[in-house]
Parts: structure tokens; C-alpha cells; sequence
């Protein structure tokens, strides 16, 4: 008589992405009744920031420039959540061996590094609206790319991908920082806008997830390009927002001028070298954790589903990053600084418990999801001392 064992597949609870839905409405929702209940107390000498009202006399060209900017960050931030649904899973498809995908990889990694360091120079001398119109264009020639032709090199493609996500990481938060200062809004309103950045970019990365399942569907082997046709649509929609956008004032810096300020306000600052080391350690355990997190979870054989777990991640990003204004906003008295040092002790802590004891698949995910709130208040702290 045969013996059956019935394995089961761990999936996480339903009501996890219930509480994650809720928390991060209602701390959204209940923050300007908070600040506004802060301010008539008689605590502080001014109203504090409100999320909505944004001030005290909110002006329709401030609020026109925050949603404009942030549907073009979100257009960008699904471009870019669409290319790594897949992953190795379309490299596989196209035959491609294990040592092939690292090999592609670490291509892509030289690229950022060489090519992508000097991007952000670039950006300084010609402006970042051009360079957000060149992110635009690589994405679109990389759809235009893989429609037409049925196996792409891998190795162009991981290229124009790694350069892509470079200048995502610092085209667009420049872009919005110079506009922000030419037209002349409220101080607050920038720090409202990296934490909204925070926000849409993990709300848009759900989505991109949501979309290609949706395209790719049951047949593989025949929608496995149809991301690509996303992406030249977005791609072409994002052009067309940023044509329509503001106007940019031309950058008129010589080079040797350029070098001078450069030495004198990034080489000769600690300040600037210590936010260096933070955000360069921050991307570095941000990377080791998403080549770790899913062998972790599936160590000894366990059957877990993968997809559903991911959007937790990102949803604990978004609800981290809600709770970024209640901190700065004069409701807390820490400081960004004091915020950051706990944010790295929490997070330092949690991927500790993990590295160093065994734990179910429940706990995991739940130190994984304390992780990824943790990076939701890190990000546009980091934002905010940068533009300090």
C-alpha cells in the first residue's frame, strides 16, 4: 500500500495585504488632521505642513507641478517594473545557461558603474530634462527592439536596461528639484514630494507586476513579447508628458567651471562623503537581499508562491513611507539624521535574525516586510539631505 504525502504551497495570509492597504490609507488620511491638531495647540509658532492643503495659501501652479511630476515619475517607475517581472525567467526562455545570465548581469553592473557614474556630470551640464528624455528613449528602443527582432543580444539589452535604471536613480528627483526651485515653491512641498516619490514608484512597481501577468497570461510562448509593446506605449506617453512639461532654463557652465564647483562642494564636504557611504551601503544590502530573499525563503525544499509574496515587500515600502511626514513634520522632534540612525539600526537588526538563525516562512516575510518599510522612510530621508 503506497504512502501519499501531501505537500502544501505557503502563500501569505489575505488579510496581510488588507492591513497593509488600510495602515498606509490611514496614514495618509490622518495626517493633516493630525498636524492641523499639533499646530492649535499652540506647540509651534506656525501651521505645520499639511499633505493636502499644502500650506496655508496653496497655489494651482504648486499642485499642478507635484501631480504632473509625479504622473511622469510613475510613467517612468512602471517602465521600469516591467523589464523585471520576468527576469531570469525570460533569459531561461531564450536559452540561456546560468553562468550566461551572470555573465549579462555583471556586463550591466560595468555599464552603470563606467558609463552611468558620469551620467549624472552629464546631467549638470546639459540639464536632467534631457537626460530624462534619454531614459525615455532607451526604453523605447529596447521595446521597438525585442518586437522586432525575436532573440535581442543579451548583453545590449542588460546594457541598456542597467543605464536605464541609472538614470532613474537620480534624473528625475534632479529634474524636480531644479523646477522646484525656478518656480519657487513652499520648502515643505519638496519634502511632501520625495516621500509621494516613495509612494507612487512602489504603488507603480505593483502595478507593472499586475500588467504583464495580465499580458503574458496563459501563453507564454506567445505573449512573452507583449511587455515590450507596454513599454514602447509608456515610453511614448512619457515623451509626449515631457514635451508637453515645463520649459528648462539652459545650462550655461564651462567645464572647467563645473570641475571647480565640483571639488569644492562634493570633494571638500565630509557631509557629502558620509551621505555617500549611507546611500552606497543602503543600495548594497538592498541588492544582496534581492539576490538572497527568495533561496532563503525556499531553503530545505519548502514550496512557497513567490509572486504573492512579492507585492508585500512593496506594499511595507509604501506603508514606510507614509510614515516618513509624520516624523519630520514637527509632530516628532527627531531630525532626518536621528531618523536614519534608527531606520539603519532596525533594518541592520532584522536582516541580522535572518542571517543568523533559521526561521519559519511566516517570520521571514514579516522581517522582510519590517526591511522593506525600513528602505520607505530611508529613501526620502536621503532625498531630503541631498537637497539640504
Amino acid at each position: 500500500m503506497g504512502v501519499v504525502i501531501e505537500s502544501s504551497v505557503w502563500e501569505p495570509n489575505p488579510g496581510l495585504y488588507i492591513f497593509i492597504f488600510f495602515a498606509s490609507l490611514f496614514s495618509i488620511l490622518a495626517f493633516p488632521y493630525a498636524s492641523n491638531k499639533y499646530s492649535s495647540t499652540g506647540s509651534s509658532s506656525s501651521k505645520a505642513p499639511s499633505l493636502f492643503d499644502h500650506g496655508i495659501s496653496p497655489t494651482s501652479s504648486s499642485l499642478r507641478f507635484q501631480r504632473n511630476f509625479l504622473l511622469i515619475y510613475s510613467l517612468a517607475s512602471v517602465m521600469e517594473g516591467l523589464w523585471s517581472v520576468f527576469g531570469e525567467f525570460e533569459l531561461a526562455y531564450y536559452g540561456l545557461s546560468r553562468e550566461q545570465m551572470m555573465f549579462s548581469l555583471c556586463v550591466g553592473f560595468a555599464a552603470s558603474l563606467l558609463i552611468g557614474s558620469f551620467l549624472g556630470v552629464l546631467s549638470d551640464l546639459i540639464g536632467p530634462k534631457k537626460v530624462c528624455f534619454l531614459f525615455c528613449i532607451l526604453h523605447l528602443f529596447l521595446g521597438l527592439w525585442k518586437r522586432i527582432i525575436d532573440h535581442p543580444s543579451v548583453l545590449a539589452t542588460s546594457i541598456c536596461l542597467s543605464l536605464a535604471a541609472s538614470i532613474f536613480s537620480f534624473s528625475f528627483e534632479t529634474w524636480m528639484v531644479v523646477q522646484h526651485e525656478e518656480q519657487g515653491h513652499r520648502q515643505d512641498m519638496l519634502s511632501e514630494t520625495f516621500w509621494l516619490m516613495s509612494f507612487f514608484e512602489s504603488a507603480s512597481l505593483i502595478g507593472s507586476q499586475v500588467l504583464s501577468n495580465w499580458l503574458i497570461g496563459n501563453n507564454v510562448e506567445k505573449n512573452m513579447a507583449s511587455h515590450s509593446t507596454a513599454a514602447i506605449f509608456l515610453a511614448i506617453i512619457a515623451l509626449v508628458c515631457l514635451l508637453r512639461g515645463w520649459t528648462e532654463t539652459p545650462q550655461k557652465v564651462a567645464l572647467k567651471e563645473y570641475r571647480a564647483s565640483f571639488s569644492t562642494y562634493v570633494f571638500g564636504d565630509k557631509r557629502i562623503w558620509l551621505l555617500v557611504w549611507a546611500q552606497a551601503c543602503l543600495q548594497f544590502s538592498v541588492a544582496v537581499f534581492w539576490i538572497l530573499w527568495a533561496p532563503t525563503v525556499v531553503a530545505d525544499g519548502r514550496e512557497v508562491h513567490l509572486g504573492l509574496i512579492y507585492p508585500c515587500f512593496l506594499g511595507s515600502r509604501m506603508l514606510g513611507s507614509t510614515i516618513f511626514p509624520w516624523l519630520i513634520s514637527g509632530l516628532s522632534s527627531l531630525r532626518t539624521e536621528d531618523c536614519l540612525v534608527y531606520a539603519f539600526i532596525i533594518m541592520g537588526l532584522v536582516l541580522s535574525i535572518t542571517a543568523y538563525d533559521y526561521q519559519e516562512i511566516g517570520v521571514l516575510v514579516t522581517l522582510f516586510c519590517i526591511f522593506h518599510a525600513g528602505l520607505g522612510m530611508i529613501f526620502p530621508s536621503l532625498a531630503r539631505l541631498r537637497t539640504m
